[in-house]
């Protein structure tokens, strides 16, 4: 085995990590002194604009029966497919090192991070397969700052969502919502949207310790208190883990601290974080060579490890009206960005990709209420990304003079949309919304210069829905909408293949224009009982405009795609201790139209998409028993190999997972066991033509938690 290369972790300290984390904690302990008047209670409903939405049995059909025809801000209102996760849900849900595990149980969504470090988070829906599962093509917006990173080289391709920053104890709610129905989402909203928010009042202070498979350590630390008017948050959690794998591990360290207070009507809020993290991956194996024998399951990719290090500190201000829905809204916010990533090319080379950037914005929009009948938000939005973006070639972890890329961005992106609600009677209401955004970009192409360009366009999207509540427990809604991608920046100044800096040739695509899409959407949600939820939908998707690329030089439209399926959810609440629940997802057609000669059509996403879980609790000596089971399966994923080309599928892939909490007084115990049976299945993998590579990963992986709040 090759040792890993001195060059993936420049400049990292052990004792100065150590005492950064120690300080950090001791300073969040210490201020945490200073707000007085704690309480472990649930936060007043009047510090709170919207109401909490319960997603387990009959509370969510109560819920959403009651908010998708009335004339509101939230989520919940919009004519679409949607799941909303609270922090309750998430504290039965093994999370464990990826926060993409926080979707496990949304109906027809397959949520995952690659397997090879802290590389974004993938969200496939609807047929999109979201460039390498790193998360485009779903708008993903936290505390309403875009996670999408436009034009990225850290090995993650154009609008990666990067939420490793993010765990469970800083998250208020989470709300994913089907389509591009929205008109509040720009970029990326093609296959919908994901809308994170975090904690408004008090949550319980703790500080819990985890271990688990694999060498996995975590410390988390909780400090919520109050000092006349303002709320303080403070989050600390430290992550560690080997790996199943050879030559791979984690360590991250993710830090976040918010100040809220009510005032003049208004509702304020002011939140740092602070993530660091660095990593080393195995890579991925032939399946063939696995099943042959050649290649054992914790080997690593041409005896080769990747590697990176990931750095980013955001802050973000928030404005919202305090006691009702009618009013301002703003949000201003800047982030600082330092990603690295080795991708390992072949024996003792690395692609270093790098984003060395800064992103700064926000939002100013204006609700108008009239009455319990109609609503007008209408608002702008501003954003630059502003840096580096590079990949480089590294020969026994040393730089060389030869790049793949190497451009400095100036990304500019405007937008104004407006949307609007009406209710012509009490059971029917109409949406309509309008975006329209703008692109102002300068890329400078140190390695073609030839190809540095200024670029400019723009693309207008609009939405239209309606809901009929046909019963008091049925309600049907429709919409159509379109949405978009902004053309990445290697795709208006292409930097051809491996070559150094300032050679000649290069002509920059200033002719390529936003991707759009146009969804329509049929669904239901019923209570046929009190204790029974069930909701459905079916969709169909065009894109006019996928863009590939077909040549080292060349990003080029391979003309229409098409996305078709349906989504079915059932959950019920047997007695108050006992629900089930159940999802199938079915993608009926994911396909390009006219593939281009040498290529396939179909698009590498599942055919089905099947969940289920139980959960029950119960009071047990003097505390409560809480357990948890859940199952997960995705199969029929075709992909394309082979000479000539064949199409084949992807193993099926299971998963259980199993969780037993017990509650006792101000201690919270939890053991969880992981289960993934097939052991040539893994939902980090690819396909060239030299056949299907998989990132092999453990049949087992076992934990346990404890907690204590103060």
């Amino acid at each position: 085995m090759s040792t890993r290369p001195s060059c993936s972790i420049p400049g990292d300290n052990p004792a100065l990590r150590t005492a950064f984390v120690v300080l950090s904690l001791a300073t969040g302990l210490t201020a945490g002194e200073a707000w007085a008047e704690e309480k472990r209670a649930a936060p007043s409903s009047s510090t709170a604009t919207l109401a909490p939405i319960e997603v387990s049995g009959q509370d969510v059909a109560r819920e959403l029966m009651g908010e998708r025809d009335r004339v509101t801000l939230d989520s919940t209102g919009l004519p679409a497919a949607m799941t909303v996760i609270t922090p309750a849900e998430l504290q039965t849900i093994n999370v464990g090192r990826d926060i993409s595990n926080i979707f496990r149980r949304v109906p027809g969504v397959v949520a995952n991070n690659i397997d090879q470090g802290d590389t974004g988070n993938g969200f496939r829906m609807r047929g999109f397969a979201t460039q390498g599962t790193h998360g485009a093509d779903t708008a993903v917006y936290v505390d309403g700052v875009p996670q999408n990173l436009p034009s990225s080289e850290a090995g993650a391709g154009h609008g990666p969502a990067f939420l490793e920053w993010l765990t469970p104890d800083m998250i208020g709610n989470v709300a994913v919502i089907k389509g591009p129905v929205s008109a509040l989402y720009g970029d990326q909203h093609r296959a919908g949207a994901v809308d994170i928010s975090s904690p408004w009042g008090q949550v319980p202070s703790s500080i819990g310790l985890t271990v688990e498979s694999y060498g996995g350590r975590r410390a988390s630390l909780v400090h919520s208190g109050e000092y006349k008017d303002i709320q303080s948050l403070f989050v600390a959690d430290v992550y560690r883990a080997d790996s199943y794998r050879d030559e791979a591990d984690t360590e991250r360290q993710n830090f976040f601290w918010k100040l809220s207070t009510p005032y003049d009507g208004g509702r304020y809020s002011l939140s740092v974080n602070h993530y660091h993290a660095r990593f080393h991956a195995a890579g991925y194996l032939l399946q063939s060579s696995l099943q042959s024998g050649a290649a054992d399951f914790r080997d690593v990719q041409y005896d080769t490890p990747g590697f990176g290090r990931n750095t980013q500190t955001g802050l973000v201000f928030n404005r919202s009206p305090l006691n009702s829905e009618a009013g301002f809204y703003t949000t201003v916010y800047a982030q600082k960005l330092e990603r690295e990533r080795g991708i390992a090319a072949a024996v003792d080379q690395h692609n270093v990709g790098s984003d060395d950037r800064y992103f700064a914005g926000g939002r100013v929009a204006n609700n108008f209420v009239f009455g319990d009948r109609g609503a007008l938000f209408v608002g702008a939005d501003f954003r630059r990304d502003k840096g580096d973006g590079i990949r480089q070639r590294y020969v026994n972890g040393d730089p060389t003079d030869n790049y793949l890329v190497n451009l400095n961005m100036d990304l500019v992106t405007y937008g104004v949309f407006a949307q609007g609600q009406y209710k012509p009677t009490e059971n029917l209401k109409l949406l309509a919304g309008l975006r329209y955004d703008a692109f102002d970009y300068d890329i400078e192409n140190r390695k073609l210069p030839d190809a540095s360009t200024k670029y400019r366009d723009s693309v207008a999207t609009p939405k239209l829905g309606v809901v009929w509540s046909a019963l008091p427990t049925l309600d049907l809604y429709a919409n159509v909408a379109e949405g978009f991608r902004s053309p990445a920046a290697q795709q208006i100044s292409p930097s051809g293949t491996l070559g150094p800096l300032g050679a000649r040739g290069g002509a920059a695509n200033t002719s390529i224009a936003p991707s759009k899409v146009r969804s329509y959407d049929l669904g239901f949600t019923a209570s046929p009982s009190e204790n029974l939820a069930v909701a459905g939908a079916v969709y169909y998707t065009e894109n006019e405009d996928e863009i590939v690329l077909t040549a080292p030089d060349t990003y080029s439209s391979v003309g229409e795609t098409t996305r078709k399926g349906f989504e079915l959810e059932a959950r019920w609440r047997a007695t108050r201790g006992f629900s089930v629940y159940a999802s199938y997802g079915r993608i009926l057609e994911a396909e390009i139209k006219n593939p281009l000669p040498g290529t396939g059509a179909r698009l590498s996403v599942p055919k089905d998409i099947i969940k289920a879980g139980v959960e029950y609790g119960m009071p047990l000596a003097q505390g409560h028993l809480t357990l948890n089971a859940d199952a997960y399966l995705t199969r029929g994923v075709p992909y394309y190999s082979g000479s000539p080309l064949a199409e084949k599928s992807m193993p099926t892939y299971t998963r259980y997972d199993f969780r037993v909490t017990y509650d006792y007084q101000r201690y919270q115990m939890s053991a969880y066991w992981i289960l993934q049976p097939h052991r040539y299945a893994s939902e980090a993998a690819y396909a060239t033509n030299a056949g299907l590579w998989i990132s092999p990963q453990p049949k087992n992986l076992v934990g346990v938690n404890m907690r204590y709040f103060f």
